[in-house]
């Protein structure tokens, strides 16, 4: 992934939380976490160029999302 495309990307998802975030709820919660998980492995995958390297996307990837559903869970309480 070209770096252009990943700033694109990036700028999107920002657009995304930002337009998510006036909104209230578990639902929109979700979205804000899905969304905070994507930014995330663009970030990852492009900048810090684990896409080369599976296994250690994974091993960052799998901790990630537990402790964003742990976050979004105690936020549904």
């Amino acid at each position: 992934m070209d770096l252009h495309r990943i700033w694109l990307t990036l700028l999107a998802l920002t657009a995304a939380t930002t337009a998510l975030s006036f909104g209230s709820g578990a639902v929109v919660a979700a979205g804000l976490v899905a969304l905070a998980f994507l930014k995330a492995r663009a970030i990852m995958s492009g900048f810090l160029h684990l896409d080369r390297a599976p296994e250690w996307r994974t091993a960052f990837t799998l901790p990630l999302a537990l402790w964003l559903v742990l976050i979004w869970g105690l936020f549904a309480l």
